[in-house]
């Protein structure tokens, strides 16, 4: 229940309108996912995906975190597997609210800062990945290869 009333005060936070589900899954599942959506066969921490174009209404989107990521960057970083999963749903709001860290020349990085300060998380992704942490890629599946919610959660659960 923590982490529905995260997701929803930082998608209010960066002015996401509509529901958005959050899977906590496992790397096996994000490695399946991200080589089925972006072409990447490894696991990563965190996905996005938007909705597909006329399925909008009242939907924000898809995240899915890797926990095993999640908590393994915990303990690397000195903080909870809880905050470091509230930083990887914080992150892939962002992407879901249209921010681009590979494009934007900074603008995510500022934004996101500025909420993990207002919503007292410890630092994120991409100050972590610009220090030169080893960190798994973060990002949105290709417009081209996002799919339906109904093969979003085929296997995993919502939550």
């Amino acid at each position: 229940m923590a982490l529905n009333r995260f997701v929803a005060r930082a998608s209010a936070a960066v002015c996401l309108r509509g529901t958005t589900n959050v899977m906590i899954t496992s790397s096996r599942e994000m490695r399946t996912l991200n080589r089925r959506f972006r072409r990447k066969d490894r696991a990563t921490d965190v996905l996005s995906f938007p909705p597909l174009l006329g399925t909008e209404n009242g939907f924000a989107g898809d995240v899915a975190i890797s926990a095993e990521i999640a908590a393994s960057n915990a303990r690397r970083l000195g903080h909870t597997a809880a905050d470091e999963i509230r930083i990887l749903a914080l992150h892939g709001i962002l992407h879901l609210a249209g921010y681009d860290h590979e494009e934007d020349s900074g603008e995510m990085a500022r934004k996101e800062q500025r909420l993990r300060k207002a919503l007292g998380l410890p630092g994120g992704l991409i100050q972590r990945n610009a220090s030169g942490s080893k960190q798994s890629e973060s990002t949105k599946a290709p417009r081209r290869l996002r799919r339906t919610k109904a093969a979003f959660g085929a296997r995993g659960k919502k939550r």
